[in-house]
């Protein structure tokens, strides 16, 4: 039998690894939303996993209905303090989520590594939440990322693929390739319609946080990374991946 998990234990910050960094809020996101934005589809959206509100907050200006999804009770009540009169924030695990719609557009971000059961929530996407047109955008940590290379190297970590205690402090299950999140993708029967990587990292996200506080890093440089993220996907700091129902 499996232990319960407490979903807000797993969102502190540990001594040896922050949930959300710097790094995570100030660049990742503003350039997941540029990846995200040419497959956008009109309608609605929901997001699952919305955490404290930051991406949800982000989605704003080209969604007037949102719903966010979060297991925390302690971050859904953060986030609803902040956005509560503009998003619909249900305090709820996947597997127990009940909507009154279905969805054009779900996106599902940082969050599939943390399922303990991850093919069946994307069956469940499929076949109960994303509408006959809809699109479902999902974006995992890669461990082929250069900075997870790097620390196989110095001996930090034994594998790229593995999972760091902190990591299963916060509820990590698996550490993603492009071919093994496309394998998930695939057994859920969701169709594959773009798939990429988001920002160039060879560099630990401690390691940006700091360089972040400095003038070394420019604007420019940041979309140096995101572009050839482009160009070679499997060093991304993510994974990125477009589904439909397929058929369409």
């Amino acid at each position: 039998m499996s232990t319960q998990r407490d979903y807000n234990k797993e969102l502190e910050d540990t001594p040896e690894r922050k949930y959300a960094y710097n790094f995570d809020l100030d660049v990742m996101h503003p350039y997941m939303l540029k990846s995200f934005e040419p497959f956008f589809k009109q309608g609605n959206m929901l997001e699952l996993g919305s955490y404290k509100g930051d991406f949800t907050k982000r989605l704003l200006p080209f969604f007037d209905d949102i719903t966010g999804v979060e297991a925390s009770n302690e971050a859904c009540n953060y986030a609803e303090s902040k956005l509560g009169n503009k998003v619909k924030f249900v305090n709820s695990l996947f597997e127990d989520a009940i909507f009154p719609t279905k969805y054009d557009n779900i996106i599902l971000t940082h969050v599939l590594e943390h399922i303990d059961d991850p093919v069946s929530l994307l069956k469940k996407v499929k076949t109960e939440w994303l509408s006959d047109e809809g699109r479902f955008f999902i974006v995992c940590p890669n461990a082929n990322a250069p900075s997870r290379q790097i620390a196989v190297k110095m001996g930090l970590i034994s594998h790229n693929s593995a999972i760091t205690d902190a990591e299963a402090a916060h509820g990590h299950r698996i550490t993603y390739t492009l071919d093994t999140l496309e394998r998930d993708i695939k057994l859920s029967g969701l169709n594959i319609i773009h798939r990429s990587g988001i920002f160039f990292k060879a560099l630990a996200n401690f390691q940006w946080d700091q360089l972040l506080n400095t003038d070394i890093i420019s604007k420019e440089y940041l979309d140096g990374c995101y572009d050839l993220g482009q160009q070679y996907p499997d060093l991304c700091s993510s994974i990125f991946f477009v589904c439909n129902k397929g058929g369409k």
